[in-house]
């Protein structure tokens, strides 16, 4: 698979030839989606809790007899119907995390990549390099390739200035290509890749 490579300006520089097996997969929705979930449900901490009825300090008395007074009966004033009562069916403290195997998780990234070059929706760039740091830098970058919609920058190991200098820009997510991920990777509208990145992402799939 042969795929453009492009200068920060936007300018074609040459090409570079990336491995059918990691970036032409085809498209394989079951799997990304079971992956994303898996990530969503790993990231929930599960810590809400409510008390029930049977939890709440105090109503032990029963408040007014049982017959006489014209109101409803009742038993105590920590049911549910009552201001400060308990809660009904209460959410206690939970572990959503789900396990996925490291193979399904290596088709859904790939997948997941494939679908973006596919579609045209990821640009290999040369090289990112930010001089210090600075965010209109970045932020002229993606003007020139006119990235306005959520945006993915997948950096490599030598581009920290880049990952500074996005900081501050709404809709842009920066990731080291080591730890990239199926969720970032479907969550975003375009993926901007730089070389390097693309190398390590071909690297550590394959041997993986």
């Amino acid at each position: 698979m042969l795929v453009k490579v492009y200068d920060k300006q936007a300018k074609e520089v040459g090409s570079m030839e990336l491995s059918d097996e990691v970036f032409a997969k085809e498209y394989n929705e079951s799997v990304i989606h079971q992956c994303v979930v898996a990530q969503r449900n790993n990231m929930r901490q599960g810590t809400k809790s409510t008390l029930t009825r049977t939890e709440v300090r105090g109503g032990g008395r029963k408040p007014w007899r049982q017959k006489g007074t014209g109101n409803a009966r009742q038993g105590s004033t920590r049911a549910p119907q009552w201001v400060k009562g308990g809660v009904v069916f209460a959410p206690k403290p939970r572990d959503f995390s789900q396990k996925v195997n490291k193979t399904m998780r290596r088709e859904a990234l790939k997948s997941a990549i494939s679908y973006k070059f596919q579609n045209e929706e990821a640009i290999v760039v040369d090289s990112l390099a930010i001089e210090n740091a600075k965010t209109k830098e970045i932020a002229s970058v993606l003007k020139n390739f006119n990235l306005d919609k959520s945006t993915l920058i997948v950096l490599g190991d030598h581009d920290d200035g880049a990952v500074i200098a996005s900081r501050n820009i709404p809709n842009v997510t920066t990731v080291n290509a080591n730890l990239l991920n199926v969720l970032d990777v479907v969550a975003n509208a375009k993926c901007l890749i730089t070389k390097e990145a693309a190398e390590m992402i071909e690297k550590n799939q394959l041997e993986a």
